[in-house]
């Protein structure tokens, strides 16, 4: 073959060879590029953030989120200053739409209540704060024991029954009061998330009776119907006792007529002798 017709083909090969390298680098690039998800800019927190605090600039800062950006996510930090945090929120954790209160309606404790519920504040002490277990966020039962009113319950003694169910804590601390001598002293309050209707009823029952906080599982929503229990009750014999099934007639016992007995006389001549007849029965 002719050297020259050689020459040319091997050339026109590795011009070939080169441009697929480059065509292939270029479009495995893009594919690259098209697969790595791209990174956006989130608001996080730069530090722990209280419940109720208001949110300045220093509590804030960028960061680099790459995938699908949760739910509500803050892009701007213009959207998230000034506004209450209604949920404790960690150092680096993403700013929520739904984890600050509405613009302009500020901080504090007032923030965290939702629209159509009242912050109803129950004085405790640690037993019945559940011994500080009590956090925001938890379920509780409120139970209230005390002596009813009327004539007709003083027999029984004190009596317990619970007024309310399934009910969120939106705070607990303690409160700097004065006692009977003017002394400060602390004491331990929790607010609870109710509707109008059960705030009436707790402040009746915190002025009135004696308040008992029962922590509960968040899973158990199920609102069951205790009677209540009366003091009597905790004496009385709970053991099971036979039961006496009423039958129409007594076994064992008969019901008759008592027998009634005649006596007759019979003169045969100068003989006289008696008979005996008893009624129901043959002549003895």
């Amino acid at each position: 073959m002719n050297r020259r017709l050689l020459t040319i083909l091997l050339f026109a090969f590795l011009v070939a060879l080169g441009c697929s390298l480059v065509v292939y680098r270029l479009v495995g690039r893009r594919i690259a590029a098209a697969a790595q998800p791209k990174a956006e800019s989130v608001i996080v927190a730069a530090t722990d953030i209280k419940i109720g605090t208001i949110l300045h600039d220093g509590d804030l800062k960028t960061a680099q989120m790459v995938g699908p950006l949760p739910k509500g996510a803050i892009l701007k930090k213009e959207d998230a200053i000034n506004r209450g945090v209604i949920a404790n929120v960690y150092q680096g954790e993403t700013i929520l739409d739904s984890r600050l209160a509405a613009p302009g309606s500020g901080g504090g404790l007032a923030a965290t209540i939702r629209e159509g519920m009242r912050a109803c504040a129950v004085k405790v002490d640690e037993v019945v704060g559940v011994a500080g277990f009590v956090t925001p966020g938890m379920r509780v039962d409120v139970l209230v024991s005390g002596n009813p009113p009327g004539p007709t319950n003083t027999d029984e003694g004190p009596k317990v029954k619970t007024l309310l169910q399934n009910v969120e804590v939106l705070s607990a601390g303690t409160d700097i009061q004065k006692d009977n001598e003017g002394k400060p002293q602390q004491v331990q309050v929790v607010n609870l998330l109710v509707t109008p209707e059960q705030a009436e009823l707790l402040s009746l029952a915190s002025n009135q009776t004696r308040i008992q906080l029962v922590l509960r599982n968040p899973l158990d929503t199920e609102v069951t119907h205790p009677p209540g229990s009366a003091m009597a009750n905790l004496f009385s014999d709970v053991a099971a006792r036979p039961k006496v099934r009423s039958t129409g007639t007594t076994a064992g016992m008969s019901h008759k007529t008592p027998s009634r007995v005649y006596v007759v006389e019979v003169f045969n001549g100068t003989k006289r002798s008696e008979e005996k007849f008893v009624s129901g029965e043959e002549k003895q």
